[in-house]
């Protein structure tokens, strides 16, 4: 893994909502994911709920 700052305002990352507790949040933005963080392996279905993100598919 390369660059692992975090692009980006922070609030709505993945990252916080679980160190937060939001399960139901979480849930909500992982159902059908596109993309991965680059620095922690989660997946959303948006980019902008994670710090570093990247396609799944190239």
């Amino acid at each position: 893994m390369s660059d692992t700052c975090c692009k980006g305002d922070h609030t709505g990352h993945l990252c916080v909502l679980v160190s937060e507790k939001k399960f139901d949040a979480v849930k909500e933005l992982v159902k059908a994911p596109t993309f991965i963080c680059f620095n922690c392996g989660r997946v959303a279905d948006a980019a902008k709920n994670l710090c570093n993100p990247m396609p799944l598919e190239a």
